[in-house]
């Protein structure tokens, strides 16, 4: 059983493969947000699914640093805000008024 070509070597365990596959039909179908249903995706074609899950990676990839970058320029904006708004140093505070 040394022939990649026809399929699983000696080196694949027939239950991890399946799992992954089991596992990529259900992101493919989670993921897709409704627009793929099981066996829709388990019928086809390997080339095609591995196509869409690649995709469909690259789009969560690209909007997660997308994300990532607007929360980082978001709180550095904020922090500046809140310096400017409430500033720390004793100088710049008023002292109590007394009340008679």
């Amino acid at each position: 059983m040394g022939l990649s070509f026809f399929g699983l070597t000696s080196n694949n365990n027939p239950n991890e493969v399946k799992i992954n596959i089991y596992k990529q039909i259900h992101q493919i179908c989670f993921f897709g947000k409704g627009g793929y249903s099981w066996p829709v995706v388990y019928n086809m074609p390997v080339y095609l699914r591995r196509f869409i899950f690649g995709e469909l990676r690259q789009h969560y990839d690209e909007e997660k640093a997308a994300h990532e970058k607007a929360s980082k320029r978001q709180s550095s904006s904020s922090t500046q805000t809140q310096q400017q708004a409430f500033p720390l140093t004793p100088s710049k505070t008023k002292s109590p008024v007394k009340y008679q």
